[in-house]
């Protein structure tokens, strides 16, 4: 989202004194469009009209310059009609956020809650907390709005497969599996979006539903507009000679099916997402922002209603970098002949003029933008009169950073930590007989590092060392090295010095912004700099084995960790957001037991030799390339998809679940054929997953027992996997096909039920692109516990 770095910019302190010199105190002589006495009378101002009736008078009453200067995120103001300057690039991602010009934290309201970064919330495999998330985010947005401090257009969240774990924008995702970024992106949208199920005396939220088209054919009402990003196959920052801004994907019918678009199809087809991001890169060869394969396909068989965005100066870079369009004019007619509504950037505003003169545009080109454009607007109630009088005008900074909002944020970090050793019990430790402790490593006594990309100003940041001191006060600190990069690690003598005098040691390691973030991948998956030598004195120092806490969105190769018996216990904590610290201590001294699972694959460092820019997902021994993520990756790994351990040990076992399902008789037996379904010459018979395949008829429910043979009580996140008994080339090696999350009492029992879909969960893609369940024997798989299951015609 961050503009390509080839334009001056101005330096932050400066900007922000400009920005406070030439804005108005929040919420002080507030204009809004349709105010009266003067700017009320128009059509388009009316509330008794249909919004579609509304959005056309609005047009009707625009020139064509005026028109123009909306194709922007930075839409102009028309005076004459009344309408204000409109922002729509405000962000959201796990917290509202500053990233975008829309959010300003220099009014009433100065700060917001940071929570958890998106991978972290995956690792928990708990959509109700996922929902809890994005009514509180939603609920912190609206009163910056009410507060002028904010949009109602929030370009969140991002919905790439975490495909490489190099990638650098990795951690603001959902993980490497589809089906789990799918759920999410349906969960964050439709409860951030939604209207239904409001009540401003609570701040938690459990589910809502989206209002469709109604009979007078306005389309549902906003509370806020979300965005699905990035659209597509958008998985590289700067790798190589390879950048996101002129990267032009190479991606196989069959990969783009059954792993790039589904979580963008569910975020639009069950999510209902009002906004889509085009990315920067191309697709086969043609620019995601001039696809109209791609933009078509969104409204006319996904049922798309909503405004198209693009990236950040992605339209330029169409021209200027890719060499796509032969003019700025071309690069203008393509992305809006294609679909695309709004440019953020100039561009538009510099060239639609031209391109209209020029005939490569015409003004209904423009009028279908500003159409999808308004009618966002007029849905989020924008056109409706004084914002303080309409629901949820009661909002305001007395809703932000809330006590119930930073106990969501301790619950969601609380949930996904990911345990990922503790040999002999060592933890969790007790507070009555541990004495001294020790916090060796940068990130052990800075605040900045706990939110990740994209967060906000926190509320009330607590460091990791605070969270240690209020357990054990004596908690002496020493960072090791200046910073999470340790180039050098100078410290090294006073942190072995530290370490030696505390009874237990604590080793902060991992990542930051410096390693992973926005336009830039990693080249390495080991531990930056000299942090692994630090790890290794200070193991060499303590008198009891150490505590290794990893930070970070991505994957660490931290094999000699996992093998060194002088490192008891692993626990990765991702970027926690403001809570972190509380967190880090709850968890290491046993007031709450993990459950967390990690949402990617962890890699040994020599997947590094596979080129990042090779989109393929099916491994392919031929040419000895490993596949990628869980689903087809063939090599070794560090830690697996769906690792996690706990204070507790569990044990599953399937109380019910079919043994057949049986298509004949059905109208799925029409839809049954033979042939090699997948690269390879295997011959099987499978069922087509269209539209018109009857799916429900398939669906069938699995109850579980899940035992805790453990004295503590605690939740975790149950993962229920399949995969076909028949070996056959590009299939997936296993797949998954439910999750929960379920607490259980110590010593207890708890019973849970998944619905399984087979037509969207089990089945994958063929070469030529087209859904497919294979038929025959699966197996479901849960932990060590297997249950097979035979569909047949």
């Amino acid at each position: 989202m961050q503009p390509p770095r080839r334009r001056r910019k101005i330096p932050l302190p400066l900007l922000l004194l400009l920005l406070i010199a030439v804005l108005p105190a929040a919420g002080a002589h507030r204009n809004f469009p349709c105010k009266p006495p003067h700017f009320n009378s128009f059509p388009f101002c009316n509330t008794s009209l249909p919004i579609a009736d509304r959005v056309r008078s609005l047009i009707s009453l625009l020139t064509l310059q005026e028109k123009i200067k909306q194709l922007s995120n930075t839409a102009a103001a028309v005076p004459r009609l009344g309408l204000p300057l409109y922002e729509w690039w405000s962000e959201s991602l796990h917290g509202v956020a500053g990233n975008g010009p829309g959010v300003r934290f220099n009014g009433s309201i100065s700060t917001a809650t940071v929570f958890p970064q998106v991978i972290v919330s995956a690792a928990s495999f708990n959509r109700t907390l996922w929902r809890a998330l994005a009514r509180a985010i939603a609920i912190e947005a609206r009163a910056m709005y009410n507060a002028d401090q904010a949009g109602l257009t929030f370009w969140a969240p991002n919905i790439n497969i975490f495909r490489d774990p190099r990638w650098g924008r990795g951690q603001e995702t959902p993980g490497e599996d589809p089906m789990v970024a799918s759920a999410y992106a349906v969960d964050y949208v439709s409860t951030f979006q939604s209207q239904s199920g409001w009540n401003p005396n609570k701040s938690f939220f459990i589910r809502g539903s989206r209002r469709i088209l109604g009979e007078d054919g306005d389309r549902g009402l906003l509370m806020l507009s979300a965005c699905c990003k990035h659209y597509t196959a958008y998985d590289l920052e700067k790798w190589g000679n390879f950048t996101r801004y002129t990267f032009d994907a190479q991606v196989s019918d069959q990969d783009m099916e059954d792993t790039f678009q589904p979580p963008f199809r569910s975020c639009i087809k069950e999510g209902g997402a009002s906004c889509l991001m085009c990315s920067y890169n191309q697709v086969n060869g043609v620019p995601s922002c001039a696809s109209g394969d791609l933009l078509t396909e969104i409204r006319e068989q996904w049922g798309f209603e909503g405004y198209v965005t693009s990236d950040c100066d992605a339209v330029a870079i169409i021209f200027e970098d890719q060499k796509y369009a032969s003019s700025p004019e071309d690069a203008v007619a393509d992305v809006l002949k294609a679909g695309m509504d709004i440019n953020c950037g100039k561009y538009l505003l510099n060239h639609t003029e031209s391109a209209v003169k020029l005939g490569k545009v015409k003004e209904e080109d423009i009028n279908r933008a500003l159409f999808n454009l308004f009618s966002v607007l007029f849905r989020l109630k924008l056109f409706d009169g004084n914002p303080a009088k309409q629901q949820y005008g009661e909002l305001g900074a007395g809703n932000v950073c809330t006590k119930e909002h930073r106990q969501l944020a301790l619950e969601a970090a609380r949930q996904g930590v990911v345990l990922l050793k503790n040999e002999g019990g060592f933890l969790p430790l007790r507070r009555s007989t541990v004495a001294s402790m020790a916090l060796i490593g940068p990130a052990g006594n800075r605040t900045e590092v706990l939110g990740g990309g994209y967060s906000g100003v926190s509320c009330d940041p607590k460091t990791l060392l605070d969270g240690l001191r209020d357990y054990v006060p004596s908690t002496a600190f020493a960072a090791g090295c200046a910073n999470t990069s340790c180039v050098t690690a100078n410290g090294l003598k006073e942190a072995v010095r530290v370490a030696g005098a505390a009874e237990v040691v604590v080793v902060v390691a991992g990542l930051n912004l410096t390693e992973e973030t926005e336009d830039h991948d990693r080249v390495s998956l080991l531990l930056p700099g000299k942090q692994e030598e630090l790890v290794y004195a200070i193991a060499s120092a303590s008198k009891k084995p150490l505590i290794l806490v990893l930070m970070g969105g991505g994957p660490l190769d931290v094999s000699f960790a996992k093998e060194d018996s002088r490192i008891a216990a692993i626990i990765w904590i991702g970027y926690p957001g403001e809570v972190g610290g509380q967190v880090l201590a709850e968890a290491l001294f046993g007031d709450f037991n993990p459950g967390g699972r990690l949402p990617v694959t962890w890699y040994p460092e020599s997947f590094t030799t596979v080129p990042m820019n090779d989109m393929n997902m099916r491994a392919n021994p031929s040419r000895g390339y490993p596949g990628r993520t869980y689903r087809f990756y063939t090599g070794r790994i560090v830690y697996e998809y769906g690792y996690g351990l706990s204070y507790s040990s569990y044990a599953y076992k399937f109380l019910s679940a079919p043994s057949k399902i049986s298509l004949a008789n059905s109208s799925s037996e029409a839809l049954i054929d033979r042939e090699p379904a997948f690269e390879g010459h295997v011959e099987v018979d499978y069922l087509h997953i269209d539209e018109t395949t009857p799916c429900e008829d398939l669906q069938f429910s699995v109850k579980i027992s899940v035992v805790n043979n453990g004295d503590m009580e605690g939740s975790h996140a149950i993962l229920l996997f399949s995969r076909s008994a028949k070996s056959i080339r590009g299939s997936p090696k296993r797949q998954l096909v439910g999750f929960e999350r379920v607490f259980t009492t110590a010593n207890g029992v708890s019973v849970i039920e998944m619905l399984v879909d087979p037509c969207k969960h089990m089945s994958s893609a063929n070469e030529k692109g087209k859904l497919i369940l294979v038929l025959g024997t699966h197996i479901l798989m849960l932990g060590d516990a297997e249950h097979e299951l035979l569909i047949c015609n």
